[in-house]
């Protein structure tokens, strides 16, 4: 073996946890895929035989690209009609692709990455790499130029702002498909009283359309708002709508013979979704849709 192709070997064995790493930091799959291949590229064109530790230096040239790329999105600052969501992760078929089922299962939920959205780039690098990653402040530090107790401060921030949020649902899995479905059907049925049973009384709905035109109302707070909304908009769009995992969480996929056109992702706490995080953009759902990677990307969850 060559040692181009030995190098090639050892960078897929990181490339997991880097991508992983990237997706936390970005809440998008396709950068998070940019900034593992620009770790490549560093990599290739870097001394190998200096690197005593080349997870700990890949994790840190991702890192750092991530902050960058963070920064420049902050810098351009889209014009969104609603909440910026981040790209959703659904659940597929382990016989067609176990590693990505994988994938699925170890992503975090949607309602935690649109927190993570809130914080500046120093505060989630510093939160994702000690409180997800467990590494230490002493290797985060570097990456962004401050002290260790610096960057404690950082995670310390980061953290606050977290655990002030809803974002942990219940860890049963068949839980949340029962409170999922239930509110589906009552979506369907058009039920306002059905929907504001399984609703939080504090239930916030996210909407993110993309676009400039106004398809929807970009934030609803409160159960009786979501339940109106629900009520009024259920009965023709929940007929598309399906159960499915998203981001490793019960959730719903909405289809037709184009493809994809929505994602939901719900966070269900006691038994009633608190979180409600919908993506209509076509841009994060394309590659979903038939002419990406194919309507079997998708895997619906039995009931």
């Amino acid at each position: 073996m060559d040692h181009a192709t030995w190098l090639a070997d050892r960078f897929e064995q990181q490339r997991p946890q880097l991508h992983a790493v990237a997706y936390r930091m970005l809440g998008s799959l396709s950068e998070a895929e940019d900034a593992v291949q620009e770790a490549w590229l560093r990599l290739s064109r870097s001394d190998d035989e200096t690197i005593s530790n080349l997870g700990g230096w890949l994790t840190t040239v991702v890192g750092r690209v991530c902050v960058d790329m963070l920064r420049a999105r902050q810098a351009r600052r889209e014009d969104y009609v609603g909440t910026r969501l981040p790209e959703p992760i659904l659940g597929l078929d382990e016989v067609d692709d176990p590693a990505h089922q994988t994938e699925v299962a170890d992503s975090v939920g949607l309602a935690l990455l649109v927190v993570l959205e809130t914080l500046t780039p120093a505060e989630r690098l510093a939160f994702v790499l000690h409180d997800m990653f467990a590494m230490s402040f002493e290797e985060i530090a570097p990456m962004l130029d401050r002290t260790p107790a610096a960057a404690r401060q950082l995670a310390s921030r980061a953290r606050r702002r977290v655990q002030g949020s809803p974002t942990v649902p219940d860890t049963d899995l068949a839980t949340q498909r029962k409170v999922v479905t239930a509110f589906l059907a009552a979506a369907r049925a058009g039920s306002f009283d059905a929907l504001v049973a399984v609703l939080h009384p504090d239930v916030v709905f996210r909407v993110d359309t993309g676009a400039r035109t106004r398809l929807a109302p970009a934030l609803l707070t409160g159960s009786v708002d979501v339940a109106r909304q629900a009520a009024a908009q259920g009965p023709r769009f929940a007929r598309h709508c399906r159960l499915a995992l998203v981001n490793g969480t019960a959730g719903i996929v909405a289809r037709t013979a184009t493809g994809v056109i929505a994602v939901a992702g719900m966070t269900v706490i006691e038994d009633r979704i608190i979180t409600i995080d919908l993506i209509l953009d076509p841009d994060k759902l394309n590659t979903l849709a038939p002419g990406g990677c194919g309507p079997d990307r998708v895997s619906e969850v039995s009931s």
